[in-house]
């Protein structure tokens, strides 16, 4: 078949990414080099410094810390290559094979300097507070200082070791294999072979056979290997619980908890204000139910299009609109935006055996940051880009901070993606004048809304369930997973929408149960978080900007709490929940209001 330039406009099907730069344009050679330069580097530090932390000052402690960050470098470069190019090809073996000797040795060289945190963790504070102080230990202070909040819950160096050996044939593993059974999955829809994301795209569409047609599609694609993946879900959650077991962890959640620097209370808070304004989704699917002209939504229905007809994005005009956004809120942002687009950091066709959804990997701070897209040409495709390269601008500025300070706790590393979205949404906005366009723009913003904060407070609430199942019960069938999936999100819709019994086994493609076990609740944290951040962007204008730039240049090189003050967000007051749910019920009255301007209700 003849590929058009209007046809690899529409699938982006030119647009891949160039990892040789990580690897110095050397490929496996390459990474196998920077192991071997790794290895060494530890062996070294190991002998120079094993048994000794306690006998440093500061300039000796700063020696070591940057020879662990060059050795963080060389591994966080090898691992990048082999891992970014298996996301975007799964089923080459030679690929899996590199991905798999990459993560063992990576694992080995890391258990060399296991004993730096080990040794480091048992130093008494009154010995620790002087070095803390020190100017020469400013380029890893918050690292270090954060790095003892770890102390209850790390073992011995040999049962460290153990642990870490045993993950890469362990966990690892089993999350390997989950993304390459997902990433295989076809559908059949309609006698046409698809991938599962190009059929999960298809419930956007304003048809509803089409809808009826995926989501049947969707329902048989995972039957096949539906058991064999309750099996990976299970052995994790059981693996999880011993791991959580051993480290004296109290509650399945707590070590991501104390991963994101956040307090089991506060993250409980957020969950409970979450769940106590459920009925901001049921008002919506309820409304929705009305413009489609139905008494009441399936569960194959709720991202279907508002609009009478389904807008098209090609690449091209995408990559434009995306720019001119950032660019209507910081030049500055726009130039490194458009550096993804002109250096080939993005890979977005969606290709067989290619890993589902998108992300943005960060890398290491001496390189860049990478997108993996999926691209189907659907105006939520343009969003998603915005996100991500909102990601990749935090990344970006953030470089600077180096390895030790580059990445943010999970609960701030939606900040920029959503601002970027949202600034990408206001301009869309912002030239759409039709009142038609107008509500499928408002209804698309407040769906991605309902998404990231209450479905993914919906998923928390399961993942608890099954968590809590598995440790309290034992191993759960496929059926069970399905009734608590099934009841989570229940929960959540209400008399709203109707749950088809297909449904119940759509938990099985969702990579955060797998990979980052508690990860989802990060989303709505930070999407409440970026929207309060947003609300000082649209009350202050132009003078907000800097302070901006400042809190993604910064990375995670301060407690979320000091970070959010730079943009005058108080992630303490009692209130801030209740705020940035405030902000999205006021996009439902907004949503309400277009729908009666496009004539479309009474």
């Amino acid at each position: 078949m003849t590929t058009t330039p209007t046809d690899l406009d529409h699938s982006a099907g030119d647009v891949g990414w160039d990892l040789g730069g990580l690897v110095d344009g050397r490929g496996e050679a390459g990474v196998d080099a920077q192991l071997d330069d790794a290895a060494a580097m530890a062996d070294r530090i190991s002998d120079q410094f094993r048994g000794s932390l306690a006998k440093l000052d500061a300039a000796g402690l700063a020696g070591l810390m940057r020879d662990v960050a060059e050795v963080s470098e060389l591994i966080g470069k090898a691992g990048s290559y082999a891992g970014l190019c298996f996301s975007v090809d799964t089923t080459d073996a030679a690929i899996g094979a590199l991905l798999a000797r990459t993560e063992e040795r990576a694992t080995a060289i890391s258990n060399e300097l296991l004993f730096v945190e080990l040794e480091w963790a048992a130093l008494p504070d009154e010995h620790v507070a002087p070095l803390l102080a020190d100017p020469e230990l400013e380029f890893c202070r918050y690292h270090l200082e954060s790095a003892r909040r770890y102390r209850p819950h790390l073992l011995t160096e040999p049962e460290e070791r153990i642990l870490n050996d045993k993950a890469v044939t362990g966990r690892n593993a089993w999350g390997r294999l989950f993304s390459e059974l997902t990433s295989a999955i076809t559908l059949d829809i309609d006698g046409d072979a698809v991938p599962l994301e190009e059929g999960l795209s298809r419930l956007m569409s304003p048809d509803r056979t089409v809808r009826q047609s995926a989501a049947a599609g969707v329902t048989a694609g995972l039957e096949p290997g539906l058991r064999t993946r309750a099996f990976v879900f299970n052995t994790l959650l059981a693996d999880k619980g011993t791991d959580d077991r051993v480290r004296h962890y109290d509650h399945w959640l707590a070590s991501r908890n104390l991963d994101n620097q956040a307090s089991d209370e506060s993250v409980q808070a957020l969950v409970d204000a979450v769940v106590a304004r459920y009925d901001i989704p049921q008002r919506w699917y309820a409304l929705k139910a009305q413009l489609l002209g139905m008494d009441r939504l399936a569960d194959y229905d709720r991202m279907a299009s508002v609009g009478q007809s389904e807008s098209s994005f090609g690449w091209a005009h995408a990559k434009d609109l995306v720019v001119d956004a950032y660019n209507s809120f910081s030049p500055e942002i726009a130039g490194i935006v458009q550096r993804f687009f002109d250096d080939d950091w993005i890979d977005a066709p969606v290709r067989p055996g290619k890993r589902p959804g998108a992300f943005c990997a960060y890398t290491v701070p001496s390189h860049h940051p990478y997108l993996l897209l999926n691209w189907t040409a659907r105006r939520r495709d343009v969003l998603t880009l915005a996100h991500e390269l909102g990601h990749g601008v935090h990344a970006y500025l953030a470089r600077e901070q180096g390895v030790f300070h580059q990445a943010t706790p999970l609960t701030l590393a939606e900040t920029a993606s959503v601002f970027g979205e949202t600034v990408t949404f206001g301009r869309l906005l912002a030239e759409t004048t039709d009142p038609d366009e107008r509500l499928t723009l408002v209804a698309e913003s407040l769906e991605g809304q309902i998404a990231t904060v209450f479905r993914q407070i919906a998923m928390n609430r399961f993942e608890d369930a099954v968590h809590t199942e598995r440790r309290e019960r034992g191993e759960l069938s496929t059926e069970r997973f399905g009734e608590l999936w099934h009841d989570s999100q229940a929960e959540m819709l209400g008399d709203a929408v109707e749950i088809t019994d297909g449904y119940r086994a759509w938990w099985s493609y969702i990579p955060h149960f797998i990979a980052t076990p508690g990860y989802v609740y990060a989303y709505a944290y930070g999407q409440l978080l970026a929207l309060s951040v947003y609300r000082q962007y649209e009350e202050r204008g132009a003078e907000f900007v800097p302070s901006y730039l400042e809190l993604l240049s910064r990375g995670g090189s301060a407690p979320p709490e000091e970070l959010g003050q730079v943009v005058g967000v108080d992630l303490a007051a009692p209130s801030f929940w209740d705020g940035g749910l405030e902000i999205i019920e006021e996009q439902l009255e907004a949503a309400e209001e277009a729908a009666k301007a496009a004539g479309r209700l009474v």
